[in-house]
């Protein structure tokens, strides 16, 4: 290629640049273009819009869900006081024996406290008594219908309330 310098045509206008060889314009090569192009498709890959779990994270997750299972903490399991109302038929239900079958049911997570005799009217009087259950080994409504409003038991309670149910 060949450069031809013509001087200054004017004064204050620079110098004017001839060339001989023809003006080829140099495209961008393939090969750069086709580089930039995967480069920025790996990037769309790696960008998920969705939010969806790729394998590595489902991976991932797996292996720390079994580490903690493997590590054997074991969730321990809540505790309720629970108040009840326990009424007897009319007022010559013997309170006493009421009482003793309240208290004969036993189970597991089941721990019986205290107990009172509160008038309810025209002489009758209520049993409430205080438990404390495992919530995760006693359900106090099952507790109720399967043991405390069957026989025997039925013959001194016509119904049961929960008064009060607290997390401890």
């Amino acid at each position: 290629m060949t450069i031809f310098l013509s001087g200054i045509s004017e004064e204050g206008k620079g110098v004017k640049i001839e060339s001989s060889a023809p003006v080829v314009e140099e495209a961008p090569s393939p090969a750069i273009d086709d580089k930039k192009g995967s480069a920025a498709d790996d990037d769309d890959d790696d960008m998920d819009l969705f939010g969806e779990e790729t394998e590595e994270e489902k991976k991932a997750a797996e292996e720390r869900a079994a580490a903690v299972k493997a590590s054997g903490k074991k969730k321990e399991s809540g505790k309720s006081s629970v108040l009840l109302d326990v009424k007897p038929w009319d007022d010559e239900t013997d309170m006493q024996k009421l009482e003793e079958a309240v208290r004969s049911v036993q189970m597991e997570g089941l721990l019986w406290g205290a107990s009172k005799l509160a008038p309810v009217g025209y002489g009758i009087k209520k049993l409430q008594i205080m438990m404390t259950i495992v919530d995760d080994l006693v359900s106090v409504d099952n507790l109720i219908e399967d043991y405390l409003l069957v026989e025997p038991a039925n013959e001194y309670i016509q119904s049961c309330d929960i008064v009060a149910f607290n997390k401890i």
